[in-house]
């Protein structure tokens, strides 16, 4: 795990590279004819990966994106309507049987699919109207890092070739550089301070939930620790009332505008008693740096790359084998 997740920067640069043609002309396709809307499918860490797709498309393009639930299609045989849609499915190996059956469905409804998948000779790549190889490479350990952060950059270059304004475009060039910074941040307070940890909350709002939501199934798969995931907003509507002496807290607190929200609430927890670490440009207790990002919606997949680093780390603290969780395959196959 530690070794493939060190290899994201190279992943992305060269998949920037590689797909920079296949990419621009898909976007040069959907400016010609905008879909009306556009819809994601995935599971696991790909779904996270879904979860920034929606709000990027939706904060730089306007797009109205919603995530399919797979069981509709595969489970209950429903049939959606999806005339003209942007269909996304994301996949690292492109086989699950119920990802192929709703893209399959999605194709006879009229949507253009596009794959986000790291096997390029997979079923699913074989039955897309545009395959969009993540170009992660072999990935060994069970815990998906290098071919996640590769999903989400797959999802930046589409958005920013698709919007196709300089702050954007340009941030494409600089994000390989900034994720080796990234790499190289100390998040050792996070490590020592959940050694002996049962339960916590991984906050993160807009861009950023997608982090969060990422981090939290992290923490179980490699740690054994129970996490989960929340907006900095969702937290409030009940979550919140957990919060107190002993309960831990991180915080993604990203550069953007729902970065003084987050840090707000991360400071009520603090006072709280709560054991609290957000995601800061400057020094203090109970901050992680945070790699300066040419664009803010890069900055989740450099708090993604520094994350991985620490809880590769705190795994190996609790005990366990970060590479091979208990009970868990490389590639599960739902249906």
């Amino acid at each position: 795990m530690f070794r493939e997740a060190a290899e994201a920067a190279d992943v992305v640069a060269r998949q920037f590279a590689r797909n920079r043609y296949v990419v621009a002309g898909l976007c040069a396709d959907l400016r010609r004819s905008p879909p009306p809307f556009a819809v994601t499918c995935a599971r696991g860490s790909s779904d996270h990966a879904a979860t920034y797709a929606k709000y990027l498309l939706e904060t730089q393009l306007g797009i109205v994106t919603a995530s399919a639930s797979p069981s509709v299609g595969s489970v209950y045989g429903a049939t959606q309507s999806l005339q003209g849609a942007l269909y996304v499915v994301i996949s690292q190996s492109g086989k699950s049987p119920d990802l192929l059956r709703n893209a399959q469905a999605a194709r006879d409804a009229g949507a253009r699919v596009v794959a986000l998948v790291n096997v390029e000779d997979s079923p699913l790549a074989g039955m897309a109207d545009t395959v969009i190889p993540l170009h992660a490479g072999a990935e060994r350990s069970v815990a998906a890092t290098k071919s996640y952060l590769a999903s989400l950059s797959a999802i930046l270059q589409l958005g920013a070739c698709w919007k196709g304004e300089s702050p954007l475009l340009d941030a494409l060039d600089a994000l390989p550089d900034a994720l080796r910074a990234a790499w190289r941040c100390d998040w050792s307070p996070l490590v020592d301070g959940l050694t002996d940890s049962r339960n916590l909350f991984v906050l993160g709002r807009g861009l950023g939930l997608a982090a969060a939501q990422e981090a939290a199934l992290k923490f179980k798969e490699t740690c054994g620790l129970h996490a989960e995931a929340f907006s900095s907003a969702e937290v409030k509507h009940g979550p919140m009332a957990l919060v107190g002496p002993g309960f831990p807290v991180l915080a993604f607190a990203l550069a953007d505008e729902t970065g003084v929200g987050t840090r707000t609430l991360a400071e009520e927890f603090r006072a709280r008693g709560a054991p609290v670490w957000v995601t800061a440009g400057d020094a203090g207790v109970g901050t992680l740096p945070l790699a300066d990002a040419p664009h803010p919606a890069c900055a989740p997949l450099l708090v993604v790359q520094s994350f991985y680093r620490a809880i590769n780390a705190l795994a190996m603290r609790r005990g366990f084998n970060p590479d091979l969780p208990p009970h868990l395959n490389k590639v599960t196959e739902t249906v």
